[in-house]
């Protein structure tokens, strides 16, 4: 790797991380479906809450990811340095965040899985334009090219087991708005009649 694709990789990681915290607080606050309208450019997000592997707390990490067959596979693009993945390694326990519910599941990497390059192609072409800008073009790419160049991403098939409900999971700030609406409309109606 040379030193331009260190740099850039970091800076896309700084980037992501703030991102990430952006996409998380959209699926809090009942903006699940919203988060994924423009699958083309945006990808498709869900949330994959897993448990740290040093400190025992859930933790909320947004991914790309395709459906096949009724089943979620992702892609650690960073490779065997995301912590996500490093987490789902010790405890393959989660719990994932789809447009349609919130599942428990268990996750599975499945990188030397003889599927991976389907597969792979799939979850790239669901992320929109961030296969692209890893220099990575799932349409006009050869598998070879794609296995070359994905060589360090990791493949994880999550297989859910059962819908959840309850709080804690996607929209559990959803009433958020309520007292926001109230508080907007409070302040426009003092600041109308103080003019």
């Amino acid at each position: 790797m040379t030193t331009i694709d260190v740099k850039t990789t970091s800076s896309l990681r700084r980037f992501f991380k703030r991102f990430n915290l952006f996409m998380i607080w959209m699926l809090r606050l009942g903006f699940r479906r919203w988060v994924n309208i423009w699958p083309a450019v945006i990808g498709r997000i869900m949330v994959i809450v897993h448990t740290g592997r040093k400190t025992g707390l859930p933790r909320r990490t947004p991914v790309n990811y395709a459906v096949m067959e009724d089943e979620i596979y992702c892609t650690a693009g960073f490779g065997t340095n995301s912590d996500w993945y490093r987490n789902i390694q010790a405890n393959k326990q989660v719990e994932i965040w789809l447009p349609d519910g919130w599942w428990s599941g268990t996750a599975e990497d499945i990188s030397r899985d003889e599927k991976r390059i389907p597969l792979l192609r799939e979850v790239i072409i669901a992320s929109g334009i961030v296969g692209p800008l890893f220099g990575v073009n799932p349409i006009k790419m050869t598998d070879q090219k794609i296995d070359q160049a994905t060589a360090d991403y990791r493949l994880i098939h999550i297989k859910r087991k059962q819908r959840l409900h309850g709080s804690g999971g996607p929209g559990d700030l959803a009433w958020v708005w309520i007292p926001t609406i109230i508080l907007l409309f409070i302040l426009y109606v003092l600041l109308r009649f103080r003019l």
